[in-house]
């Protein structure tokens, strides 16, 4: 069975929610801080005004699968100016063919960041493709369910109703970084130990710095949050600063340590294995390459003994398939606000099939693919390509 086309365009995923919440989002008045934030004008700064990628793989039956991503138009041209002329014609089952096809194409400009997206939306459209021609949910392709069901832990500064909903960890951001001196310290520290004082004891409790520290502000924080017991400290210095992950990493021996969301490809992630850098890899299987790097990449952290959380994995159900079938990957994380207050979470599925976590648990969809219940005219609704 051969690929007849791959196509690409940008869409919004955006869920619209049927129940009112019962007060806003606390995110919406606290903010994690970013790299960004170092430089005043650039703090109300938002992202680049690109929208989701959907990436639509059609095998000469008709049957088609589909991948997505995020960054719109940039990622957008790669899959559709290079990518589909070089994979069209290939066998729709070789999905490590195609995926070694494209970090090689992709090998002059660079395989990692915005083309690590575009390998990722190739890479799980044709699993999705491979799903249902074979009439198989993805993970039954990647060695069966590993686990009963998934363990799942809630993102967000909403603690008392993701305690509610029946997530028993979760993680916050902290909003204040370097820039912000021995007050800003003092504050991150007030929010961990009032989230700490929420959830009690017997959950767990972790930290986001996405990406806004370096190496002393790092070792200050953590040596300042150890009375208050956190399961992992993570992303708190920039993606490519390995020297900086190296030094921390030897300072603070007693702190287990978790990166990878912005670090793209198999390669990237031996490299951190390799260095010892961290205890937890934390790959987005929409942004690192796909499922096909994600199991690469799970492999590689067994053999190390290392686990594997990966970013963002129960927002989709291609994250679930990974995590539900892999044995290094051991939680599954429900973020980019989870849902405010009050809004069940079934409301927040931004695309229809996808498994819903059910008191702190989540078990993937058995339909062939990734299960995902969506049409061509529902994604032509949601395009907003010209």
């Amino acid at each position: 069975m051969k690929i007849t086309s791959i196509e690409a365009f940008e869409v919004d995923f955006t869920p619209h929610p049927k129940t009112k919440p019962r007060r806003p989002s606390i995110s919406q008045a606290v903010t994690m801080r970013k790299p960004k934030d170092r430089y005043q004008r650039l703090r109300s700064a938002g992202q680049p005004p690109w929208q989701g990628v959907a990436c639509v793989a059609t095998a000469e039956d008709g049957t088609w699968g589909l991948g997505i991503t995020i960054y719109g138009s940039p990622v957008v041209a790669v899959i559709n100016d290079h990518f589909a002329p070089n994979l069209v014609g290939e066998s729709a089952m070789a999905t490590g063919r195609a995926w070694d096809m494209m970090v090689r194409l992709t090998a002059p400009y660079g395989g990692t960041g915005l083309a690590s997206y575009a390998i990722s939306a190739v890479d799980t459209a044709l699993w999705d493709l491979k799903g249902k021609i074979l009439e198989k949910p993805v993970y039954e392709l990647l060695g069966g369910p590993q686990k009963d069901r998934i363990f799942c832990y809630a993102t967000g500064y909403d603690t008392e109703w993701y305690l509610e909903l029946g997530f028993n960890a979760t993680k916050i951001f902290t909003p204040w970084g370097p820039e912000d001196g021995a007050e800003g310290l003092r504050k991150n520290e007030e929010l961990v130990s009032n989230t700490r004082e929420l959830v009690g004891d017997s959950a767990e409790l972790m930290l986001d710095c996405w990406l806004s520290m370096d190496e002393e502000y790092t070792v200050r924080l953590a040596e300042t949050l150890r009375p208050y017991r956190l399961k992992w400290l993570e992303d708190y210095v920039t993606p490519e600063n390995y020297p900086c992950y190296g030094a921390i990493r030897r300072r603070l021996p007693w702190q287990t340590l978790a990166s990878g969301e912005h670090w793209y490809l198999p390669t990237t992630f031996n490299h951190a294995i390799t260095e010892n850098y961290v205890d937890i890899l934390q790959p987005d299987v929409l942004w690192a390459g796909g499922i096909t790097a994600g199991v690469k990449i799970c492999q590689m952290a067994e053999a190390a003994g290392l686990s594997v959380i990966p970013h963002a994995s129960m927002n989709n159900p291609y994250g679930q398939h990974l995590v539900y079938a892999m044995s290094s990957a051991c939680w599954g994380e429900r973020s980019q606000g989870v849902s405010p207050p009050g809004v069940p979470l079934e409301e927040m599925v931004y695309l229809p099939g996808t498994a819903v976590i059910d008191d702190g648990y989540l078990t993937p969809s058995d339909a062939p693919g990734f299960g995902i219940e969506v049409t061509r005219e529902w994604l032509q609704e949601r395009c907003v390509s010209s």
